[in-house]
């Protein structure tokens, strides 16, 4: 079953001047344009493509990238508004329609803003929505503390970072907790803290306790072999200078480094730490 505004394995079935055809099961053959055929394609070859419409509302296969597929979330610019609502730019050559009954507030061009890409059950069609509610599972997560997860930030509450996890719940990162530079529309990995009763997930940026340290410890020690033994960061390093090497806090950073230290693996000096040979 071919799923429209996602990746699919086609078969070609014919070959054209202006591109070939490729066995779209139920919707026929669909197009793939000369431009985005690899050489050397013959019939009977299987692709990797992507099924959308195109300016002509005819269903089309490419091989460019999106930037997001069909029950995803993802940051996308807004590139221009009319009078059904903005459009944004997903990564293909025609863009993606947010209906005005889509928006939370009217959208500006020129500006980014987090979408949900879905398909339109009335039309049919591939559009993008504001609104995200309705689109968050109802089901409690079966997710347990430790896991790791994808999430996007949509908002940004006095609370912390609220966030969309695994494209499909709600989550939290606690501003208390947060390093690193974290902004709406991030796209990151972290770890669940909690499944709270109303299903809602409250999330870390690192792994809890000794696996945090441990996950660090081996990271520094890999980076300093790699760096011929001296890395120019030390407990009085800053934040910034800290998460731009090993993304992590500095709480975690001096907390392993004190671990490194007594077992004798490292020399903490003013210019930096030495492994010890």
């Amino acid at each position: 079953m071919i799923k429209l505004g996602q990746y699919n394995t086609l078969t070609v079935v014919k070959q054209a001047d202006f591109g070939v055809f490729l066995d779209g099961d139920e919707f026929g053959n669909i197009l793939l344009p000369t431009r985005y055929v690899p050489e050397d394609t013959h019939i009977g070859d299987e692709l990797n493509v992507f099924i959308y419409f195109d300016s002509e509302d005819d269903i089309i296969a490419t091989t460019e990238t999106p930037y997001v597929q069909v029950g995803e979330f993802a940051s996308l610019r807004c590139v221009g508004v009319n009078s059904v609502g903005a459009f944004v730019d997903w990564g293909l050559s025609k863009d993606l329609l947010v209906p005005f009954s889509e928006q939370r507030t009217r959208m500006e061009e020129g500006k980014p803003y987090v979408v949900r890409v879905y398909t339109d059950k009335a039309s049919g069609r591939i559009v993008a929505s504001r609104k995200f509610n309705k689109f968050i599972s109802d089901e409690k997560p079966r997710l347990k503390a430790g896991d790791k997860v994808s999430v996007i930030i949509t908002d940004i509450t006095d609370l912390g970072f609220k966030c969309v996890v695994n494209n499909q719940y709600w989550g939290l990162i606690y501003r208390a907790e947060a390093f690193g530079k974290l902004f709406i529309g991030k796209k990151l990995s972290a770890f669940v803290k909690t499944v709270r009763e109303d299903g809602k997930i409250d999330l870390a940026l690192q792994k809890h306790g000794k696996a945090r340290v441990d996950d660090l410890s081996d990271k520094v020690m890999k980076t300093l072999e790699s760096k011929g033994g001296f890395l120019p960061l030390n407990d009085k390093s800053s934040p910034d200078a800290i998460f731009s090497l090993f993304r992590t806090s500095k709480a975690t950073f001096k907390k392993t480094l004190g671990g490194l230290y007594k077992q004798r693996k490292i020399r903490i000096e003013a210019d930096g730490i030495y492994l010890n040979k």
